[in-house]
């Protein structure tokens, strides 16, 4: 009986991590303070003086994210001078998926040269905050205030498989619209990737 009732409950809780809903444009962005690559621990308030934050969940191991790697470092070398930096969260559990230990992460970051803080969400507090259930996912921060507020969430653009037939930069387009004081159109889309993998 004890079996029958967990594996009800493991269910339940399976659908309810599927069906989550990540935060809404205009919703305020939680906090976190995470180790990087470089040992470091870096904060959301680390960039109070920037205009913004491109927040991407990402990993080691997902093929949409491999994909995508470039152009998150496009991202940043094009928006990082301008006050949006890329900051990337791994908030995959390495005991389900092996390539995305910290030492992995550490190799990862020294094959690609990122020039972006690459975070461990060790203890897998975070990425739930935030609503993100894929990798990549992206949530653009403004700087209003004093706070961090999210003003688009979903993927980087239309085509990972082939950038050369991206027609929607849907990212990019949404900081270029931010930058200009307006509102992202979209302000959501779909993110298009792996599941996070959640420690049972």
């Amino acid at each position: 009986m004890r079996k029958i009732i967990f594996a009800f409950a493991f269910i339940a809780m399976a659908m309810l991590s599927a069906n989550a809903q990540a935060l809404q444009p205009g919703a305020k962005a939680p906090s976190f303070s995470l180790k990087g690559v470089d040992g470091k621990t870096v904060s959301l308030s680390d960039y109070n003086d920037s205009k913004g934050v491109i927040l991407i969940f990402t990993c080691n191991t997902c093929p949409y994210v491999v994909a995508y790697e470039d152009r998150m470092i496009a991202l940043h070398n094009k928006f990082a001078p301008k006050g949006y930096p890329v900051v990337t969260i791994n908030p995959n559990d390495p005991e389900l998926s092996k390539g995305d230990s910290y030492e992995a992460m550490q190799q990862r970051a020294k094959e690609k040269s990122f020039p972006f803080p690459y975070l461990f969400d060790e203890k897998q507090e975070i990425f739930p905050k935030y609503g993100a259930t894929r990798t990549p996912e992206v949530f653009l921060l403004k700087k209003v205030n004093d706070e961090f507020i999210v003003v688009y969430t979903g993927t980087i653009d239309d085509n990972y498989k082939d950038e050369s037939e991206v027609k929607e930069k849907f990212a990019a387009n949404a900081v270029k619209a931010t930058m200009k004081g307006e509102t992202p159109n979209p302000a959501t889309t779909k993110a298009i990737g792996c599941t996070i993998k959640v420690k049972k």
